[in-house]
């Protein structure tokens, strides 16, 4: 997971410091919203040719580690 965790940067001069895989201006965030929205790798992959399998599941671990840590207050389902 380490190894993962170091292809993600986070600096306050590249997109505002939210977390990018490192060499790119891609947000971690984008990442995991095109996977929660249903795209599958491959067609992450095919609309960004510059990243890795390894990039998009850096991006997962980072999610999880950021989980661990903080959480979202969803609401129950009424």
């Amino acid at each position: 997971m380490e190894s993962l965790l170091e292809r993600i940067s986070v600096n306050p001069k590249v997109c505002f410091g939210k977390p990018c895989i490192k060499g790119t201006r891609i947000w971690v965030s984008l990442i995991l919203d095109f996977l929660a929205s249903g795209s599958s790798m491959e067609e992450i992959l095919d609309n960004y040719p510059q990243l890795t399998k390894e990039d998009i599941f850096a991006c997962i671990a980072y999610g999880a580690a950021m989980s661990r840590e903080n959480f979202v207050d969803i609401q129950p389902a009424a």
